[in-house]
């Protein structure tokens, strides 16, 4: 089913109009006569987070890393490092 509302009516009725779609209905938002927006609901995305990304690459949105890198590795604080901080701050 697909209901249609001017721009001034789906402003008007916003509410509504969210009502509609979340119960599966699709509103057409026209302009001067024209079609101009579809609000529809959004397809819920099955699956792990893997499969998403999957689907993602397969359309061309996310492109996976060439290589994988080493993890950073953070070294101990050096002793009075955070009182230098400070001072230099004028804290």
């Amino acid at each position: 089913m697909n209901v249609v509302y001017s721009t001034y009516e789906a402003k008007a009725r916003f509410s509504e109009v969210l009502r509609l779609v979340r119960e599966g209905t699709t509103v057409t938002v026209s302009y001067r006569g024209d079609p101009v927006a579809e609000i529809r609901p959004i397809e819920k995305a099955a699956g792990t987070v893997e499969e998403h990304f999957a689907r993602l690459e397969k359309r061309g949105i996310l492109v996976p890393a060439r290589a994988t890198r080493k993890p950073l590795q953070v070294g101990a604080p050096k002793p009075g490092a955070l009182a230098r901080f400070l001072a230099d701050r004028g804290d």
